[in-house]
């Protein structure tokens, strides 16, 4: 089984840049410049420049923090409503189960991304709001997981001796559910964070989105659709970025998966 070494590295490399690019790369991302329209990657401008003149290196590493931030804010608070869902479900079964089935059944019903265009059209966009929205729509998935692993982890011999001796729910769940379910909380978290991000990219494409000034990769790829014939580096960066991020959390969560199995195995 071998390690994600390469996506770490390149996810690391694009936190970086993103988070830190701003302290060596002292280019404004709003600067206006009427004489650097569309101009091509070069020394100057190392990702070119977009319609409006501005440098698109600035650009895309001030709307990678809005990305990353909404992808990770999206994916924390899904995966906390997936594991405390999943777990009440699986470990309280009876009207608590019959409730999650129904709530999970009704969610289910609508696809999630024209779920989010529903939501996001009565709501003005922005940064906080995309968080709460996708956050909202992306917790189903992981918390059938949750719900199945904790129904078996319920079943288990200790689990049964500890309620009958009558130890508090809560002490139970969090001495010997958290360490079992560990892993596929992260593996749900790590393919939430890109799945956030690609819902975000999608939004944004659509111009609901992260509202101007603010900017976000994807915002900045729907800038690029109407000069992608002239100018392909407006789009190519940002799809670029979005598409190495999405590809890394991939790869490092399936190697928390594969990583999982194994283990189960041996047990």
């Amino acid at each position: 089984m071998k390690k994600p070494l390469f996506s770490i590295a390149v996810l690391a490399a694009i936190l970086l840049l993103t988070f830190f690019g701003q302290f060596l790369y002292h280019v404004s991302p709003y600067k206006l410049d009427p004489h650097a329209i569309l101009l091509p990657p070069s020394l100057e401008h190392p990702f070119g420049t977009d319609r409006l003149g501005r440098d698109l290196l600035a650009r895309i590493i001030e709307g990678g923090k809005n990305s990353i931030i909404i992808g990770v804010g999206s994916a924390v608070i899904a995966s906390l409503i997936a594991l405390i869902a999943g777990v009440s479900a699986g470990f309280f079964r009876g009207i608590v189960d019959k409730a999650f089935v129904v709530i999970v059944d009704l969610f289910l019903t609508f696809p999630t991304f024209f779920l989010l265009l529903a939501l996001v059209s009565y709501i003005p966009a922005s940064s906080l709001v995309l968080i709460i929205v996708i956050s909202i729509t992306g917790w189903m998935g992981n918390a059938r997981m949750l719900r199945s692993e904790s129904y078996a982890v319920a079943q288990k011999p200790f689990v049964k001796i500890l309620q009958i001796a009558k130890v508090p729910s809560y002490k139970i769940i969090l001495k010997y559910f958290a360490p079992l379910l560990a892993p596929i909380f992260f593996i749900g978290f790590t393919f939430g964070v890109g799945g956030a991000i690609l819902a975000e990219s999608g939004l944004s494409f659509l111009g609901l989105g992260v509202l101007p000034p603010e900017m976000s990769w994807g915002s900045i790829l729907s800038e690029g659709k109407e000069v992608i014939d002239i100018a392909w580096w407006v789009s190519f960066f940002p799809g670029l970025m979005i598409f190495l991020v999405t590809y890394s959390l991939i790869n490092i969560s399936d190697y928390l998966q594969a990583l999982t199995n194994k283990k189960e195995k041996m047990v």
